[in-house]
């Protein structure tokens, strides 16, 4: 998926400024793709280039202006056809899971410490699509389809969430389990330099 289109979903239902859309893309889209607000500016810039947004310059008074920004119907037009295009399975960046692969070279206390933390965050995470599902979707089945589709998305978020405070589950039960042996902290040549870099 490329930073055009996540924007552009959010430009669907109604024009916002840029620093609208960073907003909103934050507490939505950002849940599940990464972009700094230098990337949506500039991203902005390109589709507005592109001829798949519009925008229109609204005076405010004691403050700067604002640029709004809309989805031109060439814009509906890309996103529908890439609604349609098969989508690739992303692939697996995670480097706690790589690190528990060799946990059982470390104390496993070390690496039951680490996943612990993560299953707090993720924990939180959890909480926060909890309470999105509770202000907007108790009754998603009465709200306009658009909404079931945000809702299937949010669903997404949830179910990932809670398979993976499984996943630390079982990780924290094997690991506290598994005999006291591996390396110690100083016995690693780059512990030093690492705590204190």
């Amino acid at each position: 998926m490329a930073l055009s289109h996540a924007l552009m979903t959010l430009l669907v239902d109604y024009p916002q400024s840029g620093y609208d859309l960073t907003k909103k893309f934050e507490g939505t889209v950002g849940y599940f793709w990464k972009a700094t607000h230098q990337q949506i500016y500039k991203e902005l810039a390109k589709l507005e280039k592109d001829g798949w947004l519009s925008s229109e310059v609204v005076p405010q008074e004691g403050r700067p202006d604002k640029k709004l920004y809309r989805l031109t119907d060439r814009g509906k037009q890309e996103l529908i056809a890439w609604v349609f295009k098969p989508t690739e399975t992303m692939p697996i960046r995670e480097e706690l899971l790589v690190k528990t692969s060799v946990a059982y070279l470390a104390p496993p206390s070390a690496m039951v410490t680490e996943i612990q933390r993560h299953r707090q965050l993720h924990e939180e995470r959890l909480q926060e699509y909890h309470q999105i599902e509770q202000q907007f979707f108790q009754n998603w089945q009465e709200l306009a389809p658009k909404w079931y589709c945000r809702y299937l998305a949010l669903r997404r978020g949830i179910r990932y969430e809670l398979d993976y405070i499984g996943w630390c589950d079982e990780a924290i039960h094997v690991l506290s389990n598994l005999p006291a042996t591996g390396a110690q902290l100083e016995d690693c040549p780059f512990a030093e330099e690492e705590v204190d870099g």
